[in-house]
């Protein structure tokens, strides 16, 4: 059926619709290869986030293991410009919003494939464990990596997970690192990886982390004059995440990396808690598994190839117990199984101009037991064609992406085929030849098509919707240095514009509500982050991050409406963290502070919808044992050292003062 549906669609034209267009160079890539006689070198590169034509933020692993951080929306609430939407617990839902843009506007990639859900278009962050990701990368807008799927061209921005690759000494053909976790609320996470060199030319590694928590947490409810002391109910969670993962290191610059990931968890929906009842009775398991295969040859001149190919097999199955039931309970299961195949080459013309060409496919299928599931199927074609230019004081970067979209039902009508062209800018300019002070700029005009929920959910879809349109301004100023004992600084500043059409909104009809693009927003922000590391004496040393966001995302649909002119629900105006660590050979010591200003719960910005804005604070400490055979980590955290009680979504209380114990052994 997808080929017919292909066919049938006349999507085959799109597939080289686009011829690279302008600028482009070598790109700062995650893995570089180089050629010298009768001697291979891997070299591990970093992108440089002041270079970058566009806003690029990065979490390596020291900084990870420096910070203590414990998960990975722990992780993404460093960045500026992110909202993270947390609906409580240690198993509540975790997506991000990238500048008020939503949830699906933000790709989020692992190990450089595109993680989907057509369903809702949002991705639990939450399911990712930190234990063996070797960085984090946040990009807004156009990237300067050239050398990439056509689907990250897709999306306003991309949140990028890359895990760890496995080295090895002349000791042993192995490694192993055993570690336990255990905290408040019950919490236990014992995980495993293990490491083992099969031949000169392939590597494996496995890895496994099983999470369980009870989550009944004390939180503090008020209503009006009355303060009540609860425990958080229905929190609970049970999850296991494995990892198995094939490495070859092969001729002629070539790798290729082999994955089959598996994800299972049952947790309880706590729900909302209004007017003292915290009683609920929903259940949500979740089932995930997908194997991903990635094949890279990378040369500095002449051509460079890449592929991709990907199957995900997604079950959820909802359950809720009451007596409003026939039989008292409702029991719901969704099944979404999505095909994804990806190219793509780039032509390096000398050392400072390249043009890439990426072709990817993907075809997405949704069946559920609900009454009126229109069992919807999409295939989608995508072509980026991108152009960089490079030298030592100037970058620029170009692209155009093509998007062809055919669907089909088997119950009901389908949406419309959709076709679309969308450009990306972005330039970067060294201000002084002895500093590294750049200016930059970047847009993008960029959409989101409906989600299969958007259009065919029982009644409240909307089969007529328009995709989102979505353009993206950015200017800013960045630079690194480094003078005395500060043997690194980082600074940059972004000033931003979005403006969003057609957005997709649920509106009152007659007797129920609908999907319908009412929506307008304007969005205005600044970015600041600062990152600095202090030598204090030989092998002592402070290490300072910083971020702070303004930010002013408003309803701009229609003038004298009730809500114009007022800030997006759950967007601050002002938000920002800081981080100090003190690594010092005895223990590493981290003190981290995050703040949310007052934001509101719902469109209308009236006091009754208001929400107190917070700072929550974490400390850690952690050491490590040198022993005979090995290496023994011991870390120590308090989480919301104040115990301040505050909700990050309304009516879903967050856990008080916590703590965490982490014990971890590397062979």
């Amino acid at each position: 059926m997808t080929i017919s549906l292909f066919y049938k669609k006349g999507l085959c034209p799109c597939i080289g619709l686009l011829c690279p267009i302008a600028i482009v160079a070598q790109q700062a890539d995650s893995l570089l290869y180089r050629e010298l006689p009768h001697v291979e070198v891997v070299e591990k590169a970093r992108p440089s986030a002041t270079r970058e034509g566009a806003p690029l933020q990065l979490l390596d692993r020291n900084t990870i293991e420096g910070l203590g951080l414990h998960d990975l929306p722990e992780a993404v609430r460093r960045f500026s410009g992110v909202t993270l939407r947390d609906y409580g617990g240690i198993g509540g839902l975790k997506t991000v919003s990238i500048r008020s843009l939503g949830a699906q506007h933000t790709a989020v990639s692992y190990d450089g494939v595109t993680v989907a859900d057509a369903q809702s278009g949002q991705v639990d962050i939450g399911r990712f464990t930190l234990d063996h990701v070797e960085s984090i990368a946040l990009s807004v807008g156009q990237s300067n990596d050239i050398f990439q799927t056509a689907r990250m061209y897709a999306s306003a921005g991309a949140l990028h997970i890359s895990t760890q690759t496995p080295h090895f000494d002349n000791t042993r053909p192995f490694r192993l690192q055993g570690q336990i976790k255990g905290g408040s609320f019950g919490m236990i996470a014992p995980s495993l990886r293990y490491e083992r060199k099969l031949t000169s030319t392939f590597a494996a590694s496995l890895h496994a982390r099983y999470l369980s928590a009870q989550g009944e947490y004390p939180y503090t409810f008020t209503n009006g004059n009355r303060v009540s002391h609860e425990k958080r109910k229905n929190s609970d969670i049970k999850s296991l995440n494995t990892e198995l993962n094939l490495f070859a290191a092969l001729p002629r610059a070539s790798s290729l990396r082999v994955k089959a990931y598996f994800f299972d968890s049952h947790r309880g929906l706590p729900g909302a808690v209004i007017l003292y009842n915290d009683y609920h009775s929903e259940r949500l398991g979740n089932r995930n598994a997908f194997v991903q295969a990635g094949y890279e040859r990378r040369k500095e001149r002449g051509f460079s190839f890449g592929a991709q190919g990907k199957f995900d097999y997604s079950w959820t199955h909802y359950r809720d117990y009451h007596s409003k039931y026939v039989d008292g309970q409702q029991t719901d299961v969704y099944t979404q199984r999505e095909y994804y195949a990806s190219a793509v080459g780039l032509y390096a013309v000398n050392g400072n101009l390249s043009f890439s060409v990426a072709q990817d496919l993907f075809f997405g299928a949704l069946d559920a037991t609900t009454p009126l599931c229109a069992f919807p199927r999409r295939l989608t074609s995508l072509t980026a064609s991108a152009a960089r230019f490079e030298n030592s004081s100037f970058t620029a970067t170009a692209s155009l992406l093509g998007t062809c979209i055919a669907e089909e039902v088997q119950r009901g009508e389908a949406a419309a085929d959709r076709k679309r062209l969308s450009p990306a800018l972005s330039f970067s300019y060294r201000l002084l030849p002895t500093q590294n002070l750049r200016l930059r700029a970047s847009f993008k005009d960029i959409f989101r098509v409906p989600t299969f929920n958007d259009l065919y959910y029982d009644r409240i879809g909307n089969k007529d919707l328009d995709s989102e349109k979505a353009r993206q301004y950015n200017a800013g100023l960045t630079w690194s240095g480094a003078f005395g004992r500060l043997h690194y600084v980082s600074l940059t500043a972004d000033a931003y514009y979005n403006k969003v059409k057609d957005k997709i909104v649920a509106m009152p009809t007659m007797f129920i509500w609908k999907m319908m693009n009412m929506g307008e927003v304007d969005i205005r922000g600044l970015d600041v982050n600062l990152s600095a590391r202090l030598l204090l004496r030989e092998a002592v040393h402070l290490q300072a991050e910083g971020s702070y966001t303004r930010q002013r995302a408003v309803d701009i649909t229609k003038k004298g409406a009730k809500t114009y002119g007022h800030q997006l629900p759950y967007t601050p105006v002002h938000s920002g963290a800081v981080s100090v660590s003190l690594m010092h050979p005895a223990a590493n010591v981290s003190w981290l502070l995050t703040m949310v200003g007052e934001r509101y719960s719902l469109p209308q910005n009236t006091e009754a919808n208001r929400m107190e804005g917070y700072a929550e604070h974490q400390l850690s400490i952690r050491r490590n044992f040198r022993l005979r055979q090995g290496t023994l980590g011991v870390q120590a955290e308090a989480i919301n050292l104040g115990n301040v009680t505050y909700d990050v979504i309304r009516y879903y209380p967050m856990p008080g003062r916590s703590f965490r114990v982490t014990i971890t052994y590397s062979y």
